[in-house]
């Protein structure tokens, strides 16, 4: 069932069931009664990436708090996008964006990767964690992606399980064409790794293109910023090889 886009939608941290009624926090009250607007007994639906998502009505409490009321559930619980992000962050609006389209785009996976190159050494996780769930309330999205911690791109190749495929964007392809690559593939679990503004460092794209469960693409003829080559490379993935196609094969992969 599709996501009704005429309601504004909220993200719950708790559970939620019919007749549940839920009280607002304060930033939840101001968002709803002074952003929104909304008036007493307006509609509006409620996911928590659990439990599927869930008409209710804004009632009132007081001059400035409200308490939702829960009716019936409009769209059940579907699993977690299999699709993983690997990402150099950026500097913190652009990388805001990026996350934010990751998530728009399928991911279910948000990995930030340390590289030489990589503008950032740490991230603010809240912040991040706060762009994914507006992301998943404007987009219809039931599912929350994970934030994982960020680690160094050695360990991280070390230990990751090669039943998983890894698309990583290469500024120095010797091609311009992506599609025929990608197509190429068996398909089955993938991640995508996008590099920082300074590209891979030689001995880091060495590491890469000598792995066998890593597969180099190119994105085409012109040179493009990271979080725009963000969102190229998860829109090829997903055309060529995700969800995107009809009658997707999904083997899901336990990473940890």
């Amino acid at each position: 069932m599709r996501a009704d886009y005429r309601l504004p939608r909220l993200f719950i941290d708790g559970d939620l069931s019919e007749a549940k009624p839920v009280v607002l926090t304060k930033d939840q009250s101001n968002y709803l009664l002074n952003v929104l607007r909304m008036d007493d007994s307006a509609p509006l639906l409620l996911f928590n990436g659990r439990d599927g998502e869930w008409r209710a009505a804004l009632r009132r409490s007081g001059k400035k708090g409200g308490v939702l009321e829960i009716g019936e559930q409009v769209r059940p619980q579907p699993p977690m996008p299999d699709l993983h992000y690997l990402f150099a962050p950026l500097k913190v609006g652009r990388m805001d964006y990026m996350v934010q389209k990751a998530v728009e785009m399928g991911a279910g996976i948000i990995q930030p990767v340390q590289t030489q190159h990589t503008q950032m050494p740490r991230i603010n996780a809240g912040r991040l964690e706060a762009n994914m769930r507006e992301a998943a309330e404007q987009c219809g999205i039931l599912t929350l992606a994970e934030l994982r911690p960020m680690q160094k791109i050695g360990p991280l190749l070390e230990g990751w399980n090669p039943a998983r495929r890894i698309v990583f964007c290469d500024e120095d392809a010797t091609d311009d064409d992506p599609v025929p690559i990608l197509s190429r593939l068996t398909p089955g679990p993938m991640a995508v790794l996008i590099g920082p503004e300074g590209g891979f460092s030689d001995d880091e794209r060495r590491m890469l293109r000598a792995l066998p469960f890593v597969t180099a693409i190119p994105l085409g003829p012109r040179i493009l910023r990271a979080d725009t080559a963000a969102v190229a490379a998860l829109a090829l993935v997903q055309a060529v090889c995700g969800d995107w196609r009809g009658n997707v094969h999904d083997d899901r992969v336990t990473d940890d």
